[in-house]
């Protein structure tokens, strides 16, 4: 039972975030950066930094699922942060989102930066 709740509320929380996630898609990134490692690695390495406690506190919850379009998407509580994670010719695309341009969203941006 312990384990249907759980599964219940990562499906909830997956839901929200992805209405929120969708309205960032049609503006502009905050950032985009690229790195030569593999999709799936820097989208691990992304989900592992943003869930630092020591850097965010209570608030170091990061989770990792399926891009919209391919490749990766790894997202904060109610999406107040995302990056989508994608292979183009190029080598992988981070596309990062942020709901509001403050310290947070600043200091997430430097934890995913040490991916790349």
């Amino acid at each position: 039972m312990r384990i249907l709740m759980v599964a219940l509320a990562v499906t909830l929380l997956a839901g929200c975030a992805g209405s929120v996630m969708n309205d960032a898609r049609t503006k502009a990134p905050y950032k985009t950066l690229k790195s030569d490692k593999p999709e799936k690695v820097v989208a691990q390495c992304v989900q592992f930094s943003w869930q630092d406690e020591a850097v965010f506190g209570v608030d170091a919850g990061a989770y990792l699922q399926p891009g919209e379009k391919g490749g990766s998407t790894v997202y904060t509580r109610s999406a107040e942060s995302f990056v989508d994670v994608t292979t183009d010719a190029s080598g992988t695309v981070l596309s990062y989102y942020a709901q509001q341009d403050d310290f947070v969203a600043k200091r997430r941006l430097a934890a995913l930066a040490t991916c790349l």
